[in-house]
């Protein structure tokens, strides 16, 4: 299993986290695979170290990889989680009231966000 974070709005716009487990299968000696998923694109992506963005929607349903660096992330009812090098989150949050994001340390920080179908 791969967890994943889940940033998404409710009926009322507010932000909220969700935790979930991508299942995977054992593949023999490749390893253990999920399902595929179809994806529209990809963008690799590098932040300034003193990146801090106040309160916006993610531009598409996409997972965010975290290559290099920590983001701490706030849901608009306050709650704030960190996410370390490696996290993977699906940000669907594309109505409401957004989330804020910033480095959790100064140095750059490199993601791939893969946009969903």
């Amino acid at each position: 299993m791969i967890t994943i974070t889940r940033i998404y709005s409710d009926p009322k716009g507010e932000s909220h986290f969700e935790d979930f487990e991508v299942p995977l299968k054992n593949n023999g000696d490749i390893g253990f695979l999920s399902d595929d998923e179809p994806v529209k694109s990809i963008i690799f992506r590098e932040v300034s170290p003193s990146y801090d963005y106040d309160f916006h929607n993610a531009p598409d349903r996409q997972y965010i990889v975290l290559l290099e660096g920590g983001v701490e992330i706030e849901t608009s009812l306050g709650e704030k989680r960190k996410f370390n090098t490696g996290s993977i989150l699906l940000v669907e949050d594309i109505t409401g009231k957004g989330h804020k994001t910033k480095n959790m340390e100064p140095k750059l920080r490199k993601s791939i966000f893969i946009k969903l179908v």
